[in-house]
């Protein structure tokens, strides 16, 4: 079977609250699968707004497209793609010499990401290459200062020459092309890429047949934007990373967020707790799970159901007081009968 090697590119740190970023994911394929060899994706903050197919050279809008027309200079944008394919060609060069075994299939991927601060000002720009599941280079240009990081194996004459056009790149072409994008976007899109909608946020306990133990999860869906402080908390301490599984960011259908957070207990005294924070949340959205000796893991919070519940039984209780009422009255009214006959 011919092997593939396909990557996921690490994005950077989130951008500041009340910033936005264009981001471009551009990916090149030497080798026969069903994709185009060079193509991108276009995204504002985390909403899909281009497509761009390196075969037929066509750039297809995504999402609300009736009036982004007009949006950027398409020659201008055909001529950066231009760019980049070139470069990825060079690179491919340099990726399949570094290879010790030779792949009928390789993909190398480009992250591109300018900011705009929340002060409307530019802020970083980050250009990040992969080949094979690992970054191998990343210039960063913030404040007209440049930072390289890499491990590329070619000459330092070669190196050189690849940065200064790189630099050039970024200050005069790059950066003023993105941000002007951006801020066109941002325009016709901001009410999308504002929107806040607050998680719903659910803390589950369940019993691990494997371990003999439980299993607590804190699970927040639903929400919008991405950017989530989900905790777990043992005690009122939170617990450490390393005892903590999952944690990923994972997109719903509907274009919300979800993450989930487990940790694996014994049946024990602890109190444990989650804790989220969103945008979405004027306070910090706070969760509690107790332990009873004897009884299962409940949560300590009241619930529509339980409040169901208590109306139920208080219900109930009335209509028998009722009855017992009705019944007396009706053995009194039997007695005067009998008695006047």
């Amino acid at each position: 079977m011919d092997n593939i090697i396909i990557f996921l590119l690490s994005l950077p740190m989130a951008a500041p609250k009340g910033s936005h970023s264009l981001w471009t994911h551009a990916t090149y394929i030497k080798g026969q699968t069903p994709f185009p060899e060079f193509s991108y994706v276009v995204m504002l903050d985390d909403v899909r707004v281009l497509y761009y197919n390196g075969e037929t050279k066509t750039l297809i809008p995504r999402g609300n497209t009736t009036t982004e027309d007009n949006m950027f200079d398409s020659n201008v944008l055909l001529g950066i793609s231009d760019n980049i394919q070139s470069s990825f060609m060079e690179k491919w060069v340099v990726a399949t010499n570094n290879l010790n075994k030779t792949y009928s299939v390789l993909a190398l991927q480009r992250l591109v990401v300018c900011e705009l601060r929340d002060d409307g000002e530019a802020g970083q720009m980050i250009t990040r290459d992969a080949v094979r599941g690992s970054t191998t280079d990343e210039l960063r240009y913030v404040d007209k200062n440049f930072t390289y990081q890499g491990h590329l194996n070619i000459s330092a004459l070669e190196l050189n020459i690849h940065l200064k056009i790189s630099m050039w790149n970024h200050e005069h072409l790059y950066q003023p092309f993105c941000i002007k994008t951006l801020k066109g976007y941002l325009e016709k899109r901001r009410n999308q890429v504002n929107r806040k909608v607050k998680p719903r946020v659910r803390l589950i306990q369940k019993a691990n047949s494997d371990s003999g133990g439980f299993r607590v999860s804190c699970l927040a869906t639903g929400f919008y934007p991405r950017h989530i402080n989900l905790t777990l908390f043992r005690d009122g301490q939170p617990v450490s990373d390393h005892e903590i599984t999952g944690g990923d960011l994972l997109p719903n259908g509907d274009g919300t967020y979800q993450m989930r957070k487990s940790l694996e207990i014994s049946a024990d005294t602890h109190k444990y707790s989650c804790s989220a924070t969103h945008l979405s949340l004027d306070n910090k959205l706070h969760i509690t799970l107790e332990y009873d000796h004897g009884e299962p893991f409940k949560s300590v919070i009241p619930s529509v159901l339980m409040v169901l519940a208590l109306m139920m039984v208080f219900g109930a209780a009335a209509a028998v007081i009722a009855w017992k009422r009705q019944c007396a009255a009706s053995e009194e009214t039997v007695t005067s009968t009998l008695s006047v006959s």
